[in-house]
């Protein structure tokens, strides 16, 4: 995988704060390449290092391999889950937008995420 792609997704993990959530895809479509699947690829291979659990499916789900892991963080960090287990993404979505375009490794669309 192109360590120039890896970075700039992790770069950007690195910048959703505690109690929020970004999802595979708003990743993906900040970086300006790839797709959910290549984020999930990035996240499962190098994501150990950065908040991986504020990273969820786009219904809400957070990250399954880890056996309620994520949820727990999230959890801890006061992130508003329903009582499914999933995210309130209407309250807790992160848009990389909002990321600090000084950022290594960073290219968010000028015109920012569409929402």
């Amino acid at each position: 995988m192109d360590e120039e792609y890896v970075e700039a997704v992790l770069s950007l993990v690195e910048q959703v704060p505690a109690g929020r959530v970004t999802t595979y895809g708003a990743l993906a479509a900040a970086v300006g390449s790839g797709g959910p699947r290549q984020v999930g690829s990035v996240m499962s291979t190098y994501g150990g290092p950065v908040p991986w659990w504020r990273v969820v499916h786009a219904d809400g789900t957070p990250a399954h391999a880890d056996d309620g892991e994520a949820v727990a963080l999230l959890r801890a960090e006061a992130a508003p889950l329903r009582p499914s287990g999933r995210v309130d993404m209407a309250r807790a979505m992160w848009w990389p937008d909002e990321a600090d375009p000084s950022g290594p490794g960073l290219s968010v669309p000028s015109g920012g995420m569409p929402r």
